[in-house]
């Protein structure tokens, strides 16, 4: 029965990917950490794992189509790996001091990325529309390696915000049309995910039979939403998915 109920969750979740293009942490995390009770280290491990898995098709999907800036990847890496590893390194060390008390930390941090990004993903519109096109300058991929560095602690710490918050912040340097933007942002997001997944695996953060009875729900999932998002009101149902993300975020800060 809990074996049907992780597919299950994959099948929603990967489906409300397809739909929206919603990111893999905040739809899964509260289902793991509030619907299966997984520990909040480890479900931040597993969904690491699982994100780097979801993305590598449809990344190498934007390579072939020549829609990925390189060089805004190699920025964005440039700053994200080693902040991944220092975002690691930190719940190492919280649980070290506090041993499974870290589990309360992350979930405050989780509650607060929860209300953060659905905050971003109401505002995208008037960001895309309010900032001027950019073009890139030194200072501008300078900014962008700052921008990875956060994010990839963030991620390393929580597995929120490998899409996005980096593709909010882009938005406020300069931009792409939307594909060339997506694509970008999904291959810089294996990068940065491949290496947490790695991180959290070698400190025992994963784990493997949850990850891979949720991506058997989640692969035929992306599919039917994809197929379903012509079809739906996709723009008030990330509406709605925003509203249940902000409640879920202030439900973990106040649990």
């Amino acid at each position: 029965m809990l074996i049907a109920v992780k597919i299950l969750i994959g099948l929603i979740v990967g489906t409300l990917i397809g739909l929206t293009g919603l990111g893999g942490g905040v739809l899964l995390l509260p289902l793991l950490i509030f619907g299966l009770h997984v520990p909040a280290i480890i479900a931040v491990g597993s969904d690491a794992v699982f994100n780097f898995v979801t993305k590598i098709g449809s990344s190498a999907v934007h390579l072939s189509r020549g829609t990925v800036r390189r060089r805004v990847v190699l920025a964005l890496a440039a700053g994200s790996v080693p902040g991944s590893i220092l975002g690691v390194s930190v719940l190492i060390h919280l649980r070290h001091i506090y041993g499974d008390g870290v589990n309360d930390f992350i979930k405050t941090a989780i509650g607060l990325l929860l209300i953060l990004v659905p905050i971003l993903l109401l505002l995208q519109r008037r960001i895309e529309v309010s900032v001027a096109v950019r073009k890139p300058t030194a200072k501008s991929f300078l900014g962008m390696t700052v921008i990875g560095l956060v994010a990839g602690f963030l991620v390393g710490m929580t597995s929120v915000g490998s899409g996005s918050i980096i593709m909010m912040l882009l938005l406020l340097f300069y931009s792409y049309p939307p594909k060339v933007m997506i694509g970008t942002d999904i291959v810089h997001a294996v990068i940065l995910t491949g290496v947490t997944s790695l991180l959290h695996y070698r400190i025992g953060n994963v784990n493997p039979g949850l990850v891979g009875w949720l991506l058997i729900g989640s692969i035929p999932g992306g599919l039917i939403g994809s197929h379903l998002s012509t079809r739906v009101p996709v723009l008030w149902l990330r509406r709605i998915l925003c509203a249940v993300l902000l409640i879920t975020g202030a439900r973990m800060l106040w649990a």
